[in-house]
């Protein structure tokens, strides 16, 4: 008889594995009960690099934050039959399933993740092939500065935010074109950080990003759209516009939204809308768009009404604000007014919509009115730039400030809440980053005296309804939420400092322009020079001293809440954690006092895992 070797060592294999299979199911049954994290039982190995091994092997090099390895470790395989399961019991506490090979104890990932707030996958490295396990200790990542700060170049690595996206929006208002979020206040309001920073993104943008694709679809001079009336009462023609000084499209149709005079888009790629319209009454312009997949049409309608924004069914509408009889722009992304409108929150029954699959069909006006310079794009950083400049110059009040309209409460027993009409001086120094820029790129003195009024608040005591306050009463602090008892912020804090810093520097651009153009008035004084230069270098010198208590020795330390209040440190979670490092090698590049640089790497350091030394 002969005996078919192969065949009865496979089959010997496979009894093993089931049979261990069916061990371990019963063995983190037996233990499931006791275990405080339930789905660390079950989970699978997500590695086969043990922790003793994580530390010995030296061929695991990351050349990023996210550890991409240039000569990653070779593909360890263990014997199965040799791991059996052990019961761990964490700091006396309670238990885990664990599994032990000789004696190497494996601790499932799962449970390191809660436990140590790490993060770590498994890959396909892109060096050999193989699978390896990627573990980082921080789940955000740093830049570093590229050249000395420039106040009229990118700000920061703002060129990387997608404010208007962001779940805490509610939508850009199509009155003032701005993001109005949904931070503090589900029914929304206009918050001036998060106005600014849209601002600053897009001026970064429009700096390092490729000039955008446009197509002109209507300019009632060389390009003419087909535009197709809707029904019998529907008129078009082009005529001479005075205020408009060009010939525009002009239209008569009736106002609901059956109605219209409709021009061809069919855009699947460039998904900026800009047009000028004027309205001789309640008229409206809308956008429909159909899901290629399912077919299934959309409606965006931008109506003359006050009201932010509203849902009905496969129809949203966005108030544009009163518009009779005289001229006026929009400029909208469409991606984003979808995404807003249909692509539904948390809350939402509406299954979630991909913009990917959405194609514009057309553009179609109502009412009594006319049109003209209808351009779709693919961005338009300098319009959302400009939007969110404006918007500071009409919404800056009498003390220099832009107050936030809306209650700021705090979870910490004995931090007072902010009533609405606080002010911030994060808001304030993004503020004056933002109008700043405005000022060089236009040279309009606006821009810059707007920044100059801003400045009041930094003398002015947070308890008196401004945004300083003292440390230890003699070190100045510039407060991102003006509490009582002062919570010192320390993200905040410096982003006023560099808005202090883009003003001082843009009172001595505007004093160079003056002496080259005599007939130029100041709009910066030699008395606004030295105030704002002596804010910032007192801020500065605050900084400096007080830097190392935002220092845990194994992470930044978001506020000092925990000498204030006598509680336990408020540490700064990931992102803070390297605004931090972001910021300070920033300041090293325009000021060389060695705590700036040393401070960042130490904080570099502390994402990689390591921490102060022991005593």
């Amino acid at each position: 008889m002969r005996v078919n070797l192969k065949g009865l060592l496979l089959l010997i294999v496979i009894g093993s594995f089931f049979t261990l299979m069916s061990y371990w199911t019963r063995c983190g049954q037996h233990l499931e009960a006791k275990n405080p994290f339930p789905e660390a039982v079950h989970t699978h190995f997500q590695t086969k690099f043990s922790l003793q091994e994580l530390h010995k092997d030296d061929s695991y090099v990351e050349d990023s934050v996210y550890g991409n390895a240039v000569n990653g470790p070779t593909r360890h395989d263990f014997n199965t039959n040799t791991l059996e399961e052990i019961e761990c019991l964490i700091n006396g506490e309670y238990p885990i399933s664990c599994r032990r090979e000789g004696q190497e104890v494996y601790v499932p990932f799962s449970f390191l993740h809660k436990y140590f707030e790490v993060y770590g996958k498994v890959v396909l490295s892109s060096a050999g092939g193989y699978e390896r396990f990627e573990w980082q200790h921080s789940s955000s990542k740093f830049y570093y500065p590229q050249g000395v700060y420039d106040p009229s170049g990118p700000f920061m690595h703002f060129k990387n935010y997608h404010v208007e996206a962001r779940e805490r929006v509610k939508c850009v208002s199509a009155t003032d074109g701005v993001p109005v979020s949904t931070q503090w206040d589900a029914r929304g309001y206009y918050y001036p950080i998060q106005i600014s920073q849209y601002g600053l993104s897009h001026y970064s943008k429009n700096i390092t990003e490729p000039k955008p694709k446009s197509v002109i679809y209507e300019d009632g001079e060389i390009h003419r759209g087909l535009w197709q009336a809707r029904d019998k009462s529907a008129r078009t023609s082009y005529k001479r516009d005075k205020p408009a000084n060009s010939r525009v499209m002009v239209f008569s149709t009736d106002e609901s939204l059956e109605s219209g005079v409709e021009l061809k888009l069919d855009e699947n790629a460039d998904f900026i809308l800009s047009l000028d319209f004027r309205f001789n009454n309640n008229g409206s312009l809308s956008i429909s768009l159909e899901d290629k997949d399912r077919r299934e049409k959309y409606f965006i309608h931008y109506v003359c009404s006050t009201q932010m924004m509203s849902i009905d069914g496969n129809h949203v509408f966005y108030g544009m604000g009163s518009w009779r009889s005289q001229w006026g722009h929009i400029t909208r992304d469409i991606s984003i007014d979808f995404k807003k409108g249909f692509s539904g929150g948390k809350s939402s029954k509406r299954p979630k919509l991909h913009f990917s699959k959405i194609k514009i069909l057309n553009l179609v006006m109502r009412g009594s009115g006319a049109v003209d310079n209808v351009t779709m794009s693919s961005s338009a950083h300098v319009a959302h730039f400009f939007d969110a400049s404006n918007w500071l110059l009409r919404n800056q009040d009498e003390n220099g400030g832009w107050p936030i309209f809306v209650e700021r409460r705090f979870n910490t027993l004995g931090m007072s809440n902010l009533q609405p009409g606080w002010y911030s001086a994060m808001a304030q120094g993004q503020a004056m980053s933002l109008l700043t820029r405005a000022y060089r790129s236009t040279g309009e003195l606006k821009y810059l005296s707007s920044a100059l009024q801003a400045l009041g608040l930094f003398k002015i005591a947070s308890q008196e309804h401004g945004v300083m306050t003292k440390f230890l009463e003699k070190y100045v602090w510039y407060e991102e939420y003006p509490t009582i008892p002062s919570s010192f912020v320390l993200n905040g804090f410096i982003y006023a400092l560099l808005g202090l810093y883009d003003v001082k520097e843009g009172c001595i651009y505007e004093e160079k322009n003056r002496r080259d153009q005599a007939n130029l008035l100041p709009a910066c004084s030699e008395q606004k020079l030295e105030e704002v230069t002596g804010l910032y270098n007192d801020g500065m010198h605050s900084l400096k001293k007080m830097l190392p208590l935002f220092d845990s020795g194994s992470s930044s330390i978001y506020d000092l809440r925990h000498f204030t209040l006598g509680v336990a440190p408020n540490l700064a979670r990931w992102d803070y954690h390297t605004t931090h490092i972001d910021q300070l090698l920033l300041l090293a590049t325009i000021d060389d006092d060695p705590i700036l640089k040393t401070t960042a790497e130490r904080w570099i350091e502390y994402m990689k895992g390591k921490r102060a030394a022991h005593n």
